[in-house]
């Protein structure tokens, strides 16, 4: 294994039979070397090869500026995560989370707290990669001695979820934005209400629609845990917002042949009164 490019002491770069690079970690390979050197294969921890060449050389850039361990880290977690949801990541996650898992681990070091408004919805909507995220904060605490909160559980979920998106053609950025642009446009004309798209209320629950249009295009179904009563109460309380699920659950059941479960109608009309309340 030759060496076609030195990041830093611990990864370099080489290429395949097919002129492809890769990227190669281990400890010191590229200590005291120079391009042309020959590695020995026993020597070598990980190997990545990434199909595109820009997500490549941003991996490159990043790797240049981190120490290996956030890496070493990151990989843990992503094998972990492949495991625990049986789905294939986007290759892309090996950029945002190294980054996000040394953001977050610098951020505690300056008493720096960042609070996830979206807590609540992650932890209910995607317990699996929830639990991805409470066990990447127990490797931070085991190796850095860092403890990260539960609201860096779920900005790490985030990033998982993200990455099934990316791979997955059910939750591709095109057709996730057109089911939400259909669901805010009958809230729109139902309320006959512009929003106010820089306010913090907007933006909780257009990501809660993002999230709500994933599973809807994937036709995930979760069971339902929401108590009848508990959802008549909602009714009652939000009458407006509540007629306003119902037309959207119509177009949803006529158009994606989607039906809204109870959860998900209590979630909906809470944000959308809310949305709407807040607006006036």
């Amino acid at each position: 294994m030759l060496i076609h490019k030195i990041l830093n002491n611990n990864v370099i770069i080489t290429v395949d039979e097919h002129n492809r690079e890769l990227i190669v970690m281990g400890k010191g390979l590229g200590f005291k070397k120079k391009p042309g050197d020959f590695i020995s294969k026993d020597k070598v921890d990980k190997v990545y090869q990434l199909t595109s060449e820009k997500i490549s050389l941003q991996f490159q850039e990043l790797l240049e500026d981190l120490p290996m361990e956030y890496l070493e880290i990151s990989d843990e977690i992503i094998e972990y995560a492949k495991k625990e949801i049986n789905e294939n990541l986007n290759e892309t996650i090996y950029i945002s989370l190294t980054d996000h898992l040394h953001t977050a681990i610098e951020r505690v070091k300056k008493n720096v707290e960042v609070k996830n408004v979206l807590l609540w919805d992650i932890k209910r909507f995607f317990p699996d990669e929830f639990k991805v995220g409470m066990m990447a904060i127990e490797k931070v605490k085991e190796r850095y001695g860092v403890e990260l909160s539960e609201d860096e559980a779920g900005f790490i979920a985030l990033h998982i979820v993200n990455a099934q998106q990316d791979g997955d053609g059910s939750g591709n950025t095109y057709e996730i934005t057109k089911v939400m642009q259909e669901i805010m446009n009958i809230i729109k004309y139902y309320f006959k209400i512009s929003f106010d798209e820089s306010s913090v209320y907007f933006y909780r629950f257009t990501t809660h629609l993002k999230f709500f249009a994933y599973r809807l295009l994937s036709k995930g179904q979760y069971i339902d845990e929401t108590d009848q009563e508990l959802l008549e109460i909602i009714k009652k309380k939000y009458q407006n917002a509540y007629h306003c699920i119902e037309k959207i659950e119509k177009y949803l059941t006529d158009a994606y042949d989607y039906k809204i479960s109870n959860d998900e109608k209590l979630y909906l009309t809470i944000h959308i009164a809310r949305l709407v309340i807040k607006n006036n």
